[in-house]
């Protein structure tokens, strides 16, 4: 025997079969779920249509009052044909001044129209060079590395989204952190990290992904919190993308985490953080690990030497010639009369140049060379994404 189908207009012309049949609204609604309102809308549908009734109907507005008018889409269509290389911002302006009686639409409308009349050709989107992973080091003691993540986003019990930071020690496996944050935001992260380097000390190495807010892409993939490493004496290494088993041992303790603080997660943030407090405790000084010999962490972590200084150290450029700081949208002003953009991660920041050949200068951030700048081209040629391999020596 065939198993019965069963869907939704099958479930109501079933109820409305029975309903007629003589049996009362109050239990077939009991039986069914449904309030006794969606019940006698369903019969009177019924009534009215018959069995076409009990389809779900389209819940598209039947007018659309800001719709453009079709005159107007063939005006719109007829100005792309005479000018095929003029864009939606171009038609618009073109229009608005030479018929100012026309109710315009904003250009990305105008853009719309012309896509679905086949009047578009979409251009191929430029790439943005994305930062790359550079040499992973390993660490012989506690605070050589620390290793950086946010675990995916979960949403709590209020429905609202928890994005967990978390920082470990590479050596000990130490659990420096887990805080709940409501993104993945640069300036929440400096406070994070911040409030880790006042408890912990400095680290040597920061090991992170290539994500926000860690990495960017352009010069050597800084970003603003990297930057602000660099200029603490901390190095930022980042893993290669699509390999987060270069992090392993970070990410294997996400696992963890996950299972013991998200199932069930908290009602709101401070709950979550409850729980992730609680963990971090278990975690460093409780749960045996077995890379560690069945022993908890806290046992072979210990603070580092190096303070997080009252002020941030401005960085010095002994063997340049100059010192420009970058401005605020990202331009370094060479001379008076000569300026150059060079990136936005860097606005407020200091950089050397140094006068390598006549007109021809190599732009420095820290022990970072970004590039050259060319005073008879006008250009600012970047060397690369992927950053060099600097001993922990050099970043001390």
């Amino acid at each position: 025997m065939p198993w019965r189908k069963s869907d939704p207009v099958s479930e109501r012309l079933e109820f409305v079969r029975r309903l007629e049949e003589g049996e009362r609204v109050v239990d077939l609604c009991h039986e069914f779920g449904i309030s006794r309102k969606t019940a006698y809308k369903l019969k009177e549908r019924y009534e009215e249509l018959g069995p076409r009734g009990l389809f779900d109907r389209s819940r598209a507005p039947r007018t659309i009052p800001h719709r453009t008018p079709p005159e107007v889409e063939d005006l719109l269509a007829a100005t792309r044909q005479e000018h095929p290389t003029w864009g939606p911002k171009k038609i618009r302006a073109w229009l608005l001044r030479q018929k100012p009686g026309t109710n315009v639409p904003c250009s990305s409308t105008i853009g719309d129209i012309l896509n679905r009349r086949g009047l578009l050709v979409r251009r191929k989107r430029r790439r943005t060079p994305m930062p790359h992973g550079s040499p992973l080091r390993t660490a012989s003691a506690p605070n050589d590395i620390w290793c950086a993540d946010f675990k995916g986003q979960f949403r709590l019990g209020s429905g609202r989204y928890c994005y967990p930071l978390t920082i470990s020690d590479r050596f000990s496996r130490y659990l420096i952190c887990c805080e709940a944050l409501e993104g993945t935001y640069v300036d929440t992260a400096m406070v994070v990290f911040d409030q880790a380097f006042r408890e912990y000390g400095l680290p040597t190495v920061i090991r992170t992904d290539n994500g926000c807010p860690f990495a960017a892409p352009g010069l050597w993939g800084l970003s603003k919190l990297s930057a602000r490493w660099l200029r603490l004496g901390v190095w930022p290494e980042r893993i290669e993308p699509a390999h987060p088993e270069q992090n392993g041992q970070h990410e294997r303790m996400h696992l963890v985490l996950k299972q013991e603080t998200t199932r069930p997660a908290g009602e709101n943030f401070l709950q979550q953080q409850e729980r992730f407090d609680y963990f971090t405790d278990q975690y460093n000084h409780d749960r045996p690990h077995e890379a560690l010999g069945q022993r908890p962490p806290a046992d072979f972590y210990a603070k580092s030497s190096r303070q997080l200084p009252k002020e941030l150290p401005e960085p010095e450029y002994p063997m340049h010639d100059v010192v420009r700081q970058v401005s605020t949208n990202g331009d370094v002003r060479l001379s008076q009369h000569e300026r150059f953009f060079l990136s936005g991660v860097l606005a407020g920041e200091s950089v050397g140049l140094r006068e390598v050949d006549d007109g021809h200068w190599l732009v420095s951030f820290m022990q970072l060379d970004l590039g050259h700048y060319d005073c008879s081209t006008k250009l600012f040629e970047a060397i690369g994404t992927q950053p060099p391999e600097v001993t922990p020596t050099e970043t001390a």
